[in-house]
């Protein structure tokens, strides 16, 4: 496949830095008028995601995946809440602005491609950009033809679809969404149709597509494909699971995983401030959302001494919860930057325990382990 990278359009002064929020869903809901009245199908949905991710959104067929990628795209609009991309406001436009805006702003790639049959590729390409009129009229065909050859097709350029095969084509499609350099690229399961080896081709591309500062957003079915993501959302009847709840946790089934994450808090922490000590009864579970935990040891006749730094996605303060005991060490936020957490409550946490034997598996051997490190530490 040719070089990744990107034609540099007039235009691309205008992507967003990486590392700022370019979506953001704020309480969404969205239900469908029925004969029988009103279906749910999202949920008071939160979700944000930065520039330069590259994000996989999973979950069972029917679980509203597809629906949320609508509100992300302004194909359709939220009952209630608030849908922004890229600092635009979604929910508030009209569909007139909504498609002028979409054409400029937003690449998309169906599951089924979606390629006009009586236009050549290169024809396909060259319309989206026609249709926008983002790029420069001077600049459209050596773009059109840069964005083939960016998916390994430019000597493909003046055939028609259909004398391609399904892989060729996605990534015709591909090429297409990157038409007017769109600061956010979302794909509805792009490698489902395809063979394992195009569809690991695929990927790669997106992968890189993200390491040049796109947004990169794909549904997907495929769960191993999903975990080379830089995050996964696991929506479940409408739901989005915590994901740093869903790392710290992943044994646990998607319906176990809403009902701890409608129960997780999100706390900030301070540099060096205390988050328990230890001998303490609190009862909380906690999982790391950013920054570094501390989890200090004290020791009679010596100084404390720091036994662990437990960054995303990694969790402390299942002692209490399995032994019953008190605290068996402190645990602070980092001295170097602010620590979030989330705390879910005990009650939560041991109803899930209780139906889950592999949960209680894992959490023991990790509690075990502890314990045993702990008792090095004190010379037991």
């Amino acid at each position: 496949m040719a070089s990744f990278s990107l034609f540099k359009s007039s235009d691309a002064t205008t992507r967003p830095a990486e590392g700022r929020p370019i979506v953001e869903l704020r309480g969404v809901d969205k239900a469908y008028k029925t004969a029988v009245g009103d279906y749910p199908v999202l949920k008071a949905i939160d979700l944000t995601m930065n520039a330069g991710e590259f994000v996989s959104i999973i979950g069972k067929s029917g679980s509203g995946k597809t629906t949320l990628l609508n509100m992300i795209t302004g194909i359709d609009r939220p009952s209630a809440g608030e849908v922004w991309v890229n600092d635009t406001a979604l929910h508030t436009m009209s569909e007139g602005q909504m498609a002028r805006w979409r054409g400029r702003n937003m690449g998309i790639v169906f599951q089924f491609f979606q390629l006009l049959p009586m236009l050549s590729v290169y024809e396909n390409i060259l319309l989206a950009m026609d249709f926008a009129g983002k790029i420069p009229g001077g600049e459209r065909k050596q773009r059109a033809i840069h964005l083939l050859d960016l998916v390994g097709l430019a000597e493909h350029a003046y055939k028609l679809p259909s004398a391609l095969s399904g892989g060729q084509q996605q990534r015709v499609a591909i090429a297409r969404a990157l038409a007017n350099d769109p600061p956010v690229l979302i794909a509805d399961e792009p490698t489902g149709n395809l063979d394992s080896k195009t569809a690991e081709s695929v990927f790669e591309l997106f992968d890189e597509l993200a390491s040049q500062g796109k947004t990169i957003i794909i549904v997907t079915h495929d769960s191993s494909l999903a975990k080379r993501t830089h995050r996964t959302a696991l929506i479940t009847d409408g739901e989005i699971a915590n994901e740093y709840v869903a790392r710290a946790l992943p044994v646990l089934t998607g319906e176990q995983l809403i009902r701890v994450s409608r129960t997780a808090v999100r706390q900030t922490y301070e540099p060096g401030t205390m988050i328990f000590r230890q001998g303490s009864a609190c009862k909380d579970f906690y999982v790391v959302a950013s920054g570094k935990v501390e989890i200090i040891l004290q020791r009679e006749n010596a100084s404390d001494v720091v036994v662990a730094q437990l960054g995303p996605g990694q969790y402390f303060g299942e002692m209490q919860l399995l032994y019953g005991r008190g605290r068996s060490a402190s645990a602070r936020a980092s001295e170097f930057a602010p620590a979030e957490v989330y705390s879910v409550d005990f009650q939560t946490l041991s109803e899930v325990l209780g139906e889950s034997e592999s949960l209680r598996e894992s959490m023991t051997k990790t509690a075990d382990e502890r314990m045993a490190q702990n008792r090095t530490m004190l010379g037991d």
